[in-house]
């Protein structure tokens, strides 16, 4: 009888043993980088195929993403938006550390395939303390538009890269950036 029980559990683990090498075998954990950046959530490869952390992906690539639970489709969208930093009449990417600028932000926007609520512009420190430049709701749905902001007066007060971001926030959803742009302070 003891044999009889010793035969099974043998055959069972060899079987479970078996059934956990061919699961690692069949689905493997993939480093997942993005210009440069390695994202926190792995990918996964199973049966040649690779699965991708899909929200992580787009806010890398500064996309939008819908999630339409009753098709169970996904849809992504990377809208073209080009900002442009103005000081009167100069486009401008550089400051003086230690200065205030007075300077406002054009941005130009195409290939918008998805509805948005609202869209604002921040400007975030070397630190990563963000400020808000401006938002606006948006009331009508276009595919290309420009967005310029009211002048701003800003205090460069340390030296590195401040980052001028363009947000947008789809319908029903949170706010994601969809383009960046640095202003250098040496």
């Amino acid at each position: 009888m003891k044999v009889k029980k010793l035969l099974v559990l043998v055959a069972l683990l060899s079987v479970w043993g078996g059934t956990m090498i061919f699961a690692d075998s069949a689905s493997s954990k993939i480093r997942v980088i993005i210009n440069g950046s390695e994202l926190d959530e792995a990918g996964v490869m199973n049966e040649g195929k690779t699965y991708l952390p899909l929200r992580q992906i787009s806010n890398s690539l500064q996309a939008l993403i819908s999630w339409d639970e009753a098709s169970k489709k996904v849809t992504i969208n990377k809208p073209n938006v080009h900002m442009f930093l103005f000081q009167n009449n100069t486009v401008f990417g550089k400051v003086s550390k230690g200065n205030r600028y007075t300077f406002s932000v054009w941005a130009q926007v195409d290939s918008l395939r998805m509805n948005i609520s609202a869209l604002k512009v921040t400007i975030a420190d070397p630190s990563g303390r963000e400020e808000l430049i401006q938002s606006q709701d948006v009331n009508s749905q276009k595919d290309n538009f420009w967005f310029r902001t009211k002048d701003i007066r800003y205090a460069f007060e340390a030296g590195g890269s401040y980052k001028v971001r363009f947000y947008m926030k789809p319908d029903g959803d949170e706010w994601k950036v969809v383009s960046e742009k640095l202003i250098i302070a040496e």
